[in-house]
């Protein structure tokens, strides 16, 4: 096996993160994480489950406590949806999936067009169409509030899909009003409304924030924080389904062949190059170098895959609102990855 490098002292963890450890080998990055025997949020939602406004609101709970301890790491998740929802036996919801989150810092703003576009924020869009400022935390609330109303309605408030183009969302954005459920108690539909609201400068954004809602009034966070809200467990098992996949005797063994098979690839081609350089000479060294640009040509770099995962059904998103059937391929976005210290500079 290669050389793993150190691994330092984790990282400050959170009770409703997931993430513990990461080391990487010469291929791969490794994330080690909390095992949590629940299923996620998309997998409940597929198997139609009929979640309680109580559970749904200790989720909200949950998730605003880890949104608020990422923002104050100065994180922004970028990905926040039900598959990247995770709960444990208890019930309890753990958030997953640091693939495409990004980190800012004073008074920085991010550009990349990154995540699953029916949870994006709008200005995650306006910042790609015309330049804007960037976005910040703010953009992951937004999903938060996509996520919740999609929990508790099983479709989501816009009817988004990954063929949508940037501009057609832009306006979709400025001319559609969310439906919310009349028999929804008032608070909450207020509270959606703020995590829902278009310009960010007016969204929830913060513990302090949702801490004002008359709908979270009477929330004890200690308790919300030590996980000692009780719910009661799901009855399903998803990881009757998933062990075929997960379980595997020896999950790196065709992995250390294949890297062994690489780096003696690598060093024969290095020992080849060195031998018809020195039988060449200087003189042959700009037809051998010709040659090796017609039969190997230089891979052009790739931009970083950012979106949802799809499902082994190929589902990677629920129905969007109106749209009882889940839509068949998964968002994949281009992304730079560029984070703005000030408007207009990158």
């Amino acid at each position: 096996m290669p050389n793993l490098p150190h691994c330092p002292s984790p990282p400050p963890t959170h009770p409703i993160l997931t993430h513990r450890y990461s080391f990487q080998d010469e291929e791969d990055m490794f994330m080690v994480v909390d095992l949590l025997l629940g299923g996620d949020l998309r997998y409940h939602l597929q198997q139609n489950v009929q979640f309680t406004e109580d559970a749904v609101k200790l989720y909200l709970c949950e998730m605003t406590l880890a949104l608020d301890y990422l923002q104050g790491q100065h994180i922004i998740h970028r990905d926040v949806k039900p598959d990247n929802i995770l709960l444990d036996e208890q019930g309890h919801a753990h958030l997953t999936d640091f693939n495409i989150a990004t980190i800012i810092k004073d008074g920085e703003r991010a550009t990349a067009l990154a995540g699953t576009k029916p949870y994006m924020a709008p200005e995650i869009f306006q910042s790609f169409v015309s330049g804007g400022t960037g976005y910040a935390f703010e953009v992951d609330w937004w999903s938060l509030g996509v996520t919740v109303f999609e929990v508790l309605r099983s479709w989501r408030p816009y009817d988004i899909h990954a063929s949508n183009s940037v501009e057609s969302l832009m306006q979709l954005f400025s001319t559609v009003s969310v439906q919310y459920n009349p028999t929804w108690p008032k608070d909450l539909v207020s509270l959606m409304r703020k995590l829902l609201t278009v310009n960010p400068e007016h969204r929830f954004s913060s513990l302090s924030h949702m801490q004002t809602s008359p709908y979270l009034a009477h929330v004890n966070w200690d308790a919300v924080y030590e996980k000692k809200i009780d719910k009661g467990r799901l009855h399903c098992d998803p990881t009757f389904e998933l062990e075929e996949m997960i379980l595997e005797s020896r999950p790196l063994h065709k992995k250390k062949k294949r890297l062994a098979k690489n780096r003696s690839r690598d060093n024969s081609k290095d020992s080849q190059s060195d031998e018809g350089q020195s039988e060449g000479g200087d003189g042959d060294q700009g037809e051998d170098d010709a040659a090796s640009g017609v039969d190997d040509p230089v891979d052009e770099a790739e931009p970083e895959a950012v979106g949802g995962a799809t499902d082994d059904d190929g589902n990677d998103e629920p129905p969007s609102a109106g749209q009882p059937e889940p839509e068949s391929s998964s968002s994949k976005l281009s992304m730079c990855g560029s984070v703005c210290s000030s408007p207009g500079s990158c």
